[in-house]
């Protein structure tokens, strides 16, 4: 979460201390599933929101350690960045589940919880596909024109939205599946830039 707003000048100086404890920085990256396990279970069997949070969170610091010590111990590698986006993804989905636990069943809007639910994921999943897809196809080649893909929300955003939503949820579980419902649209419409971006080229 973090890592997405901070150059890596600011996030190498917040954690250049953990480097000394001689992790490798895919120890780092693998250890992030740790509290999000934990978060998934806070959220589905003990239906606490804010150690959910909490937890999630930690996770996210963690993630972002994996970067910095990787820069710190010179060992940054495309193997490292496959692993680390391979488990952002894992992170990612054990935190929807959590939350899709915690609300339970229900509708919002009219539409199923569990339908909102899945239109995140698709929407988080296909916002990264795209990119990939496009990259992989050739449709897009530039290194700089694959980073202009952007859009409204990436990863770093719609973590930072969920964060917030599930604060919110901790007075009103209703403003928690509200921001789900906002961050699936904005999250779909995302992969929609993404593509007619690609496909424009």
């Amino acid at each position: 979460m973090l890592k997405a707003h901070l150059s890596s000048e600011q996030t190498d100086g917040l954690v250049r201390g953990l480097a000394r404890l001689g992790l490798s920085p895919n120890a780092w990256t693998l250890l992030s599933l740790l509290p999000a396990a934990a978060g998934l279970a806070a959220l589905a069997a003990a239906q606490s929101l804010l150690a959910g949070l909490v937890l999630f969170v930690l996770s996210g610091f963690i993630d972002m350690v994996d970067g910095a010590v990787a820069r710190a111990t010179g060992q940054v590698s495309a193997r490292g960045a496959f692993i680390d986006g391979v488990v952002d993804r894992y992170v990612e989905l054990l935190l929807y589940l959590g939350l899709l636990c915690y609300l339970g069943d229900g509708d919002f809007l009219g539409i199923q919880r569990v339908v909102w639910f899945m239109l995140l994921l698709f929407g988080a999943l296909m916002t990264s596909f795209v990119r990939a897809y496009a990259d992989h196809r050739g449709v897009v080649k530039d290194e700089r024109e694959l980073k202009r893909m952007g859009g409204l929300l990436e990863r770093g955003e719609r973590l930072m939205l969920i964060y917030a939503g599930m604060a919110a949820g901790v007075f009103n579980s209703e403003w928690l599946m509200a921001v789900v419902a906002l961050t699936a649209a904005l999250a779909n419409a995302t992969a929609l830039q993404r593509i007619w971006f690609a496909v424009g080229k």
